[in-house]
């Protein structure tokens, strides 16, 4: 149970329950309200949205404590939204918090990744919600960059609430001291050189997912990837609804035989 007169926080991410981006991230935000965590038992990066279809999904109750609740879910990021949303909630919340994340989700890191899908999932169910993420993959990672702009953006985002259909990507470089938070737009870019090619013990290939990623745009002082490059975290607003608005004016005919 959650007291109706704070905030309430449900906090996700895609790293699992115990990766230390999300565990110093409850510490980091205990004072702004209520928090309820529902997240993966085990990493789901990559996810998307993706959701579990054909098998039943758990969730366990690890820790209860005043203004903090914590459960693992054996689904993906998006799945726990929306387990938390439809079961495990007595109310709506009033932000969601995705993150945050070991690794960069700038650029059109935004289609493939669990923390921006649980954001999109907490979006279409009409919740203010904002991702976060660090640019370092490493357990040891220094979070306290991303800690201090997660804060600033979900303070926020609680006092002024977000557009219908709209949510947010923070991104913070690895680095001791960010220089400012830039709002920003999505670099145009895509990965390269994907896989790497290894043998199994009997000789057959099998593929690890690495890749580089091609930053089409590097001159656009506009884009994410330039505020990261530059030393400053890239906030970028992202939008449920997908439609090319300017194209579809251009094929409106294509539907007349």
């Amino acid at each position: 149970m959650v007291k109706e007169n704070k905030p309430l926080l449900l906090l996700t991410n895609d790293d699992g329950v115990q990766a230390p981006g999300l565990v110093q991230w409850i510490d980091a935000i205990r004072s702004l309200g209520e928090i309820v965590v529902v997240a993966p038992d085990s990493p789901r990066s990559g996810m998307s949205s993706a959701i579990t279809a054909f098998n039943p999904i758990r969730a366990a109750l690890l820790k209860e404590e005043e203004g903090l609740t914590v459960y693992s879910c054996t689904g993906t990021p998006v799945d726990c939204v929306k387990l938390a949303l439809n079961n495990l909630l007595d109310r709506k919340p009033d932000v969601l918090l995705s993150g945050i994340n070991h690794g960069s989700n700038a650029g059109v890191c935004v289609v493939y990744s669990g923390t921006i899908g649980a954001a999109f999932e907490g979006c279409i169910a009409g919740i203010p919600s904002v991702g976060v993420s660090l640019t370092d993959h490493s357990l040891s990672a220094d979070f306290s960059q991303a800690m201090k702009y997660g804060k600033q953006v979900a303070e926020k985002v609680l006092a002024n609430g977000l557009p219908d259909g709209t949510c947010l990507n923070l991104n913070v470089p690895d680095i001791p001291d960010v220089k400012g938070l830039k709002i920003c737009s999505q670099a145009k870019g895509r990965w390269i050189k994907e896989f790497m090619e290894m043998k199994d013990p009997v000789g057959r290939p099998v593929y690890w997912l690495t890749g580089e990623f091609l930053n089409q745009e590097p001159h656009n002082t506009n884009s994410d990837e330039w505020a990261l490059d530059q030393g400053y975290a890239a906030l970028v607003p992202l939008r449920i609804d997908m439609t090319d608005y300017s194209f579809l004016e251009k094929i409106k005919d294509w539907g007349n035989g």
